[in-house]
């Protein structure tokens, strides 16, 4: 095939025409700052834990397909019908007056929100860490991939107990490279 110069040179066509589409070639170059699916996804689930009642530890969740598309998302919280006005929000105390007994995780709420089919091989992006009950409810929807911003708690038992069911039933997980990018949105 004879290239666009070599064409002009013989006379074929005119230089103009040459000049017209290095132009639009020049109109059509993509923008290059643009943020990556890793940044994209895990800001998703940041944003997902903002909307937490929780005081002190806000976690969200967001789960996508194999080919890039948002599945569902999720943040620890009350239950659907408990009013987070007439539930405790306290981490100490009586086990019937502290959140724990009461809350769901970002990762539950992710899971249990998607109206679709099957998560069957999708990936989860996650704020903090699994704990093992989210861990057992990731293996068994099927999530093969769990990329996670913060591993607070690496040593308590749970999380302990999360890799190792991971690595046992061939879960992938891994450490967000934090770009180092500030993303700002007016609303």
């Amino acid at each position: 095939m004879l290239g666009i110069e070599y064409l002009a040179q013989n006379n074929y066509i005119t230089k103009s025409l040459i000049l017209w589409r290095k132009e639009v070639c020049k109109m059509s170059e993509k923008r290059q700052d643009y943020i990556s699916w890793d940044e994209y996804f895990m800001g998703v689930a940041v944003l997902s834990g903002m909307r937490s009642k929780d005081p002190s530890t806000q976690v969200g969740a967001c789960i996508v397909s194999s080919d890039n598309k948002i599945l569902s998302m999720g943040y620890n919280g009350l239950p659907s019908g408990c009013s987070d006005d007439e539930f405790p929000w306290s981490r100490e105390g009586d086990p019937l007056d502290n959140k724990y007994i009461y809350t769901a995780h970002s990762e539950l709420n992710a899971i249990l929100n998607y109206r679709g089919g099957s998560l069957e091989g999708a990936k989860m992006y996650v704020s903090l860490f699994p704990c093992n009950e989210c861990a057992k409810a990731i293996i068994q929807a099927g999530i093969k991939d769990v990329v996670y911003a913060i591993d607070k708690y690496a040593d308590t038992p749970s999380v302990v107990a999360s890799k190792r069911m991971f690595d046992a039933s061939r879960v992938k997980y891994t450490k967000y490279i934090n770009s180092g990018r500030q993303i700002t949105i007016d609303l």
